[in-house]
């Protein structure tokens, strides 16, 4: 693929309205085509942001010829269905994190893919972000030693009444799988796959976990992971790597970070930063797609889609610790 890279949006609710501004500040690519389950839903977000179509329905956005890559911004209860429709249709997908309500889906979808050749990438921001790939890189290069310890939480105050989308069981609510993948997904970038998994959490009469507290384990590594996640507490959203020869700390917002602390001993602190440019950071994974894309690639080596299967299976783990079941496992909505 050379050229312009052509986006459709799919969906057109605030993450996908973050999405669409962060792409106006990146060259030679547009967004020709949106697509929601509504007419006036697409016709409104097509306006706002000067997007030649609008469909009322996501078959006909996967059906668009004009379109190379399709971004799907639908609560995660509907990522299997709305990225398998486009998948079908030859088109390449980016699709939003949690990348699937299950382990099941997201390899039903990685699969899919595959088969076809196409590119999919989850859109864990947080890979592509700067601050996070240098982070990465002094800790393989062995910066703080052996990782011992990872600290990072995400939690927001609300409230968040029963009728919202967070407390939708139907939807895949709780704060687990919209915030508490951030977290998850931040331990394993470094240590890959847990072998233990412990959790304990506070649920909702709809069923869904208002917060959880998850402690992972590496047993190869010698290391453990405390992670919280919450829809009910404003919790610090920091984020700290310890291991046996200094320490990692980042700030509030570690999931988009600007900056973090390097401390090691005999050394005065170290500072990294890398601005976003006013944006909201979202212009680093769409750029990993246009290049991978350019580059003829199905597959980003930042977010790698055997990373994606790997924590969609740990927060399975971690929701059959804490009794949250969704329909897509297969039981009954209660």
């Amino acid at each position: 693929m050379s050229g312009t890279v052509r986006w459709g949006v799919l969906a057109t609710g605030g993450i996908a309205t973050a999405f669409a501004e962060d792409l106006r500040s990146m060259p030679d690519t547009e967004v020709v085509a949106v697509a929601s389950r509504t007419d006036a839903s697409a016709q409104a977000f097509a306006e706002r942001f000067g997007i030649p179509r609008a469909y009322g329905s996501w078959a006909a956005l996967a059906a668009d010829d004009e379109v190379d890559v399709v971004y799907v911004a639908t609560p995660h209860s509907a990522h299997r269905e709305a990225a398998a429709l486009c998948l079908e249709a030859g088109k390449h997908v980016l699709c939003e994190k949690a990348f699937t309500l299950n382990a099941r889906e997201a390899d039903e979808l990685v699969k899919l893919a595959r088969d076809r050749g196409l590119f999919l990438m989850e859109a864990m921001w947080t890979y592509c972000n700067p601050v996070i790939r240098r982070m990465t890189e002094l800790v393989r290069d062995g910066a703080i030693g052996e990782i011992r310890t990872v600290q990072a939480d995400f939690g927001l105050a609300g409230p968040f009444g029963p009728e919202h989308r967070l407390r939708d069981r139907a939807l895949g609510g709780g704060a687990l799988l919209d915030l508490g993948v951030y977290p998850v997904s931040f331990a394993q970038l470094l240590l890959g796959e847990p072998d233990r998994v412990q959790a304990d959490a506070v649920l909702s009469p709809e069923g869904v976990d208002l917060h959880t507290a998850m402690l992972l384990g590496w047993s190869e590594a010698g290391a453990s992971g405390l992670l919280n996640c919450s829809i009910v507490a404003d919790t610090p959203q920091t984020a700290a790597v310890t291991g046996t020869t200094g320490r990692i700390e980042f700030p509030r917002g570690f999931f988009y970070p600007e900056l973090f602390v390097l401390h090691r001993a005999g050394h005065e602190p170290e500072e990294f930063t890398a601005k976003a440019g006013g944006l909201r950071g979202m212009q680093f994974e769409q750029a990993e797609v246009m290049r991978a894309l350019r580059a003829g690639e199905t597959e980003s080596p930042l977010v790698p889609l055997d990373g994606s299967l790997a924590v969609m299976r740990t927060l399975d783990a971690v929701r059959d610790r804490i009794g949250v079941r969704y329909a897509a496992d297969g039981v009954t909505q209660g």
